[in-house]
């Protein structure tokens, strides 16, 4: 099997591609060890610098602290992610293995939710993370970075000229959205 890699914009964060199915319930980040039950997943966290693990639907972001250098800890990871394949599992996360509280969202709320899932997530996936949105209430968006995106450089700058941008000029109920 062949483990291709893509930087990000976050240079602690590498993208992970199996060219398989990694998750089926959606994204998860995960960074404690005690956090899940996956076998991959705890592996992945115990190698030297790792800090979170975050899984797409058919990408494995990883995130490592600055003082680890990606040529130390790169081959191990891509070795552990084929040992998971080669045993015949088909996601890493599955779900049964996670399901997510469903909340009832007021119309504006649904609005908000939509323009993130169709716009904005699918933009913040290429680059190894998600977006999530938390909470609406006096005009400010709350959301939650995952991913590639939790602690990049850059991400202060996407989440005020892109996400933000876009809900003011759909909604103009939104007047701020800021990172929780």
């Amino acid at each position: 099997m062949f483990i291709q890699t893509e930087v990000t914009p976050n240079p602690n964060s590498l993208k992970f591609l199996p060219g398989k199915n990694v998750s089926n319930s959606g994204s998860f980040e995960v960074t404690k060890k005690e956090d899940t039950d996956s076998e991959l997943v705890r592996n992945l966290l115990s190698v030297n610098g790792v800090t979170g693990v975050f899984l797409g639907a058919d990408f494995i972001s990883i995130n490592k602290n600055e003082d680890i250098n990606w040529e130390e800890i790169k081959h191990i990871v891509i070795s552990l992610i084929n040992d998971f394949y080669l045993t015949g599992k088909e996601f890493v996360i599955a779900n049964e293995l996670f399901e997510e509280k469903k909340e009832e969202h007021s119309e504006i709320e649904k609005k908000i939710i939509s323009i993130l899932e169709t716009k904005i997530r699918p933009a913040v996936a290429k680059d190894g993370g998600d977006i999530k949105f938390k909470e609406f209430k006096d005009g400010v968006v709350k959301v939650e970075l995952q991913g590639s995106c939790s602690g990049c450089p850059s991400s202060t700058m996407t989440l005020k000229q892109g996400v933000q941008n876009l809900l003011c000029h759909y909604l103009p109920e939104v007047k701020e959205v800021v990172a929780i």
